[in-house]
């Protein structure tokens, strides 16, 4: 009697003819990985010719992502394995693109906060430093200090008819501050040069002009609210000052409390005998917490130092919080994307099990069995992160381009000047953004495989047989 045949069998994703034979057949089975590529790519050589170099795992786990045109099978697990990668590179993409504009809205912010703060402030303890000069000196001996200047600050009220407003009044040698601040580029009326000694001049903030409803020529009355006049309850010291200037910094913080002053008037107003220190700019901002350091490190205990980043430690906390939940946000998007995978390699391991059979039988180990849909879910998530990514970084390279795009399409405007104070979307790709975020989505498409790739290897040869 003639040996059954049955045609038809999948075998290894390689669509072929498998013949299985009854108990009684006498031929050997094929161990090694030559002899598998031998019997399965005999059909059909034209089309498995380039696969014949790498090994057989790959072959087979590369043969599941691609679509089949003769399996409606292959087909739809193919599709589904499509809509995984499409879902991770969006999540990629979006993930890119919503950090880069972040970074571009941090960047700008400081920028504009840095027009008119120092990057490190050198202030003696007692209030005064008759020794600016020699401060000044100690610092600029540094490679990394590009400039010093001196600085008084006090607190004072600004009023104006009935309009009351606290500020923070700064004292500058107009000569100097160009070397420590980029105020000069941030006047909107008037130059440094009004600030002349004796003249009670003064420079306000956009902001703070606006309230007070004055221009350039108008006056406004200063309180000062001094300790001493408090304790001693003595009326506060009233002054005149001529507005010669008005800044716009485009940070609402500094341009509705913040004016300037000449020092040598300050130390009028304020009864001080010398400034309160000496403000610095470096090469590199964000070396500024070492700068300081370095320059501490040598000054007597009665001289501290205070760089940028503690004088607006609370806005760059509340920055880096929001960053961070921002990217934990998103990122289920790419973790929605890797547990669709898993559904992926599950149903392809349901569906292949008769495939996975004949492996067994033909040789192949359960650790080969879980390499093959380890390299399918792998591949997968490999080509929607590397898809996402070049999407992404696209995106954000052109975010200039594409948002007005969008805008005119959709007859929209996404920022309103009168409130964000800028008219464009930044942006600000980092790398290291940009590698954090691939790394993490092919780790969660690999951890996606491995339960499907186990439960692959755990399949028992003759069961599937049975009921294939």
């Amino acid at each position: 009697m003639s040996p059954a045949v049955r045609p038809g069998v999948v075998a290894a994703g390689i669509v072929a003819p498998v013949y299985r034979r009854t108990a009684a057949a006498t031929s050997p089975p094929v161990r090694t990985a030559d002899e598998l590529w031998h019997t399965a790519s005999s059909f059909r050589e034209s089309e498995l010719s380039w696969l014949k170099n790498v090994p057989y795992e790959w072959a087979v786990g590369l043969r599941y992502t691609r679509a089949g045109r003769r399996s409606g099978r292959d087909s739809f697990i193919s599709f589904i394995a499509l809509t995984s990668m499409l879902g991770i590179a969006l999540g990629v993409a979006a993930l890119i693109t919503v950090l880069s504009v972040m970074n571009g809205f941090q960047t700008v912010v400081r920028d504009r906060m840095l027009a008119v703060v120092a990057h490190i402030e050198i202030v003696d303890r007692a209030g005064v430093s008759p020794n600016w000069q020699e401060l000044a000196r100690y610092a600029e001996r540094n490679p990394e200090v590009r400039g010093a200047a001196p600085f008084l600050d006090g607190q004072v009220l600004l009023t104006r008819g009935t309009t009351l407003r606290g500020v923070v009044m700064r004292g500058i040698l107009p000569s100097e501050e160009p070397k420590v601040t980029d105020i000069v580029n941030t006047l909107k009326e008037g130059t440094l040069d009004v600030l002349q000694p004796g003249e009670f001049n003064v420079i306000l903030g956009s902001e703070l002009a606006s309230a007070l409803s004055v221009k350039v020529g108008d006056s406004v009355t200063m309180m000062a609210t001094d300790g001493q006049s408090l304790q001693s309850r003595a009326l506060p010291q009233l002054t005149q000052l001529k507005v010669a200037g008005i800044f716009s910094a485009g940070h609402f913080e500094f341009d509705s409390s913040l004016a300037y002053i000449h020092i040598q008037d300050a130390q009028t107003l304020f009864h001080q005998p010398a400034p309160s220190g000496v403000r610095l700019r470096i090469r590199d901002v964000l070396q500024a917490p070492e700068v300081a350091r370095q320059l501490a490190a040598d000054l007597p205990p009665s001289i501290y130092l205070r760089n940028w980043t503690q004088q607006n430690a609370t806005w760059f906390a509340a920055v880096k919080t929001q960053k961070r939940m921002m990217f934990l946000i998103l990122a289920l998007i790419i973790a929605v994307a890797a547990f669709n995978l898993v559904s992926t390699l599950v149903m392809t391991v349901k569906d292949k099990q008769a495939d996975i059979a004949i492996l067994r039988t033909l040789g192949a180990t359960p650790g080969s069995i879980m390499k093959i849909f380890v390299i399918q879910g792998a591949v997968v998530g490999l080509v929607g992160t590397v898809s996402g990514v070049l999407l992404g970084t696209l995106l954000a390279l052109n975010i200039h381009t594409v948002i007005p795009f969008i805008e005119r399409l959709l007859n929209v405007q996404f920022l309103n000047q009168s409130i964000y104070l800028i008219t464009e979307l930044p942006s600000e790709l980092r790398w290291h953004d940009v590698g954090l975020i691939g790394g993490f989505a092919v780790l969660l498409a690999f951890v996606a495989t491995l339960y499907p790739s186990w439960s692959a290897a755990r399949v028992r040869p003759a069961q599937a047989l049975r009921e294939s």
